[in-house]
């Protein structure tokens, strides 16, 4: 069959992408699902830094590549070993597939999967090389996704089903931002309602972090960004207090739990200064392969601080999705509150450089199913 997506010809072009126009939007062929896949109707796909890295070279990918990896749609047809999804289904997008047979996913999420994470850093599926082509040549995949295209082939290890009354616009954002930031918080912090947690870095993902220690009850939530207008969004969805990284230096303010969701090392830096004597730092926001953060090493044994890497939030989709969408259902997670701009797939160079400026929260890509 035939499917339309937002295909990234080149890395490193200058900005402003709008002029320079790294992304075309090109019609594919997709070919059928194998015994182990799904055809999948993309009806909604956020827009995240994952997605940038690729496009300005932080995160170097076989080219030519069909983006997106924060997707929801509805299931169209399903592989001869597929059992448990039917046609009309509501998925959500999984962009770190789990073979569920290697020693790292023995570890209940501490560890990406083997065999996901080879077949995302070749640009295949899980168990497929790969379905689309263009003119006979062949496209890259996109973290086992490529969810900015009107239909996708994934494998069904990348999907989650989830219920018809979940909006798409909102499921989409469970597949990555809520599943990095809010299993930081989860899955790792693990605070209870008297702890203080701050988030370093607000956005899409920060923001998720936000909510889900709101949602879970955390008394002390402290946000920290250098943009006002998202302090501002922050004060908003409940923060307790917010700063930009001057002030909390100045001021002195540290918490026991600090989730670090910006990419830059000196978010690190800001985020390790904040963390409390016995405190643990949880870092989910990637840095150039190229960059180094300076901490002071004396003070990890001194101060008895913790400093954990988590790769999206350290989760078992299957698991965690199913606990945020109850979240939302009884209305402690309002993601729709993390929706900055929805926009159709021929915007997508212009969303990746308001993305870019760090003015955007999460822009979010809507496929017209009418």
């Amino acid at each position: 069959m035939r499917t339309t997506g937002a295909v990234l010809e080149e890395i490193g072009r200058a900005r402003p992408y709008a002029q320079s126009r790294p992304i075309a939007v090109s019609e594919l062929e997709l070919g059928d699902p194998g015994p182990t896949e799904v055809l999948v109707a993309i009806e909604a796909a956020g827009i995240c830094h994952s997605d940038l890295s690729v496009v300005d070279g932080n995160r170097p990918r076989l080219l030519p590549m069909l983006l997106g990896h924060e997707a929801a749609g509805t299931v169209i047809a399903t592989g001869a070993r597929v059992s448990d999804l039917v046609a009309g289904q509501r998925v959500v997008m999984s962009f770190l597939p789990r073979c569920e047979k290697c020693d790292a996913c023995e570890r209940g999420g501490q560890l990406p999967c083997s065999e996901g994470s080879r077949s995302n850093n070749a640009g295949e599926l899980l168990h497929h090389p790969g379905h689309l082509t263009r003119a006979g040549d062949r496209v890259r995949h996109h973290l086992g996704v490529s969810g900015f295209a009107t239909h996708v082939v994934v494998d069904r290890a990348s999907v989650v089903p989830v219920g018809a009354d979940v909006p798409a616009e909102i499921a989409a954002l469970f597949g990555c931002a809520v599943l990095t930031g809010g299993g930081a918080v989860l899955n790792v912090a693990d605070p209870r309602p008297r702890d203080s947690l701050m988030v370093v870095g607000l956005g899409g993902v920060g923001m998720a972090a936000l909510l889900v220690a709101k949602a879970i009850g955390v008394g002390r939530v402290i946000a920290v960004d250098r943009l006002p207008e998202k302090l501002a969004m922050a004060e908003e969805l409940g923060a307790s207090e917010v700063y930009t990284p001057d002030r909390l230096r100045a001021e002195g303010i540290r918490a026991r739990y600090v989730v670090k969701c910006a990419g830059h090392p000196a978010a690190l830096e800001t985020a390790y200064a904040a963390t409390a004597p016995g405190g643990t730092i949880i870092t989910v926001g990637l840095p150039a392969p190229s960059a180094v953060a300076q901490i002071p090493a004396l003070s990890i044994t001194a101060a008895a601080r913790t400093l954990v890497g988590s790769y999206l939030g350290s989760a078992v989709p299957a698991r965690d999705i199913p606990r945020y969408e109850q979240m939302w259902r009884e209305g402690r997670l309002p993601v729709e509150r993390l929706i900055s701009d929805r926009i159709e797939l021929s915007r997508i160079n212009e969303a990746m450089d308001l993305l870019a400026e760090g003015r955007a929260v999460r822009q979010v890509i809507v496929f017209d199913r009418n």
